[in-house]
């Protein structure tokens, strides 16, 4: 690590990356397709779009469906998931203790997430967050989303931080270009929701991150 980097802020993707969110979205995505007529689907083969969005989910879960059928299965899956959006969502293992060793060394924290504000914020509530954070962008928060910068740099202003003290830990390639565009250290969770294609080791990310745990080592050893 450069001897010149000067850690101040920890931002985190959401889903897949702090929060295991897969139950929930799965949960309500499989109640929408069974009330319009489909079938449910597997959670493993659905896992690794979640960071692509709800439409991207419905999309890979039917096929040679009309766009109106499609939209009306999204107003109900995100009806559904509005009203319940922690029932089986979970801290990845460890990631608790993550967040407590980023307090406890003085460093900021915050979310950014390609998520809409009115899913982020009602989640980040539920998990008793929304005291804790520096910031909070959501993916219709500034005019672009990752892997646009805005969003980075609207985070740094938030919490009131250079962009290159910051580190990014995100689950999917346009995370890591995100926090490469802004200037910004960038790890890659690989133990979120990955495609079978994708090969985070050419994502040109500082390091690759299996656990929260590791996560811990990472942030401890670059404060010292």
């Amino acid at each position: 690590m450069s001897s010149n980097f000067n850690l101040s802020c920890v931002l985190f993707d959401l889903d897949g990356t702090l929060v295991d969110t897969a139950p929930d979205l799965i949960a309500c995505l499989n109640i929408s397709l069974v009330k319009h007529g489909f079938d449910e689907v597997v959670s493993d083969r659905l896992k690794p779009f979640i960071s692509y969005g709800a439409a991207v989910m419905i999309n890979k879960s039917i096929s040679n469906v009309d766009e109106q059928t499609q939209e009306k299965i999204l107003e109900t899956m995100l009806d559904y998931y509005q009203h319940n959006i922690a029932e089986h969502s979970r801290f990845f293992s460890g990631m608790a203790e993550t967040l407590d060793t980023i307090e406890s060394l003085g460093l900021k924290w915050g979310i950014v997430t390609n998520k809409r504000e009115r899913f982020t914020n009602p989640l980040v509530d539920a998990f008793n967050l929304t005291e804790r954070v520096a910031c909070i962008v959501s993916g219709d928060t500034t005019a672009n989303c990752k892997p646009h910068p805005d969003p980075m740099l609207n985070a740094c202003a938030q919490a009131n931080v250079k962009p290159e003290e910051c580190v990014y830990i995100g689950d999917a390639l346009h995370d890591i270009d995100a926090g490469k565009n802004a200037n910004m250290k960038t790890l890659a969770a690989i133990y979120g929701y990955l495609k079978p294609d994708d090969n985070p080791k050419n994502w040109g990310a500082d390091a690759l991150i299996e656990s929260p745990a590791q996560l811990t080592t990472w942030i401890t050893t670059a404060c010292h």
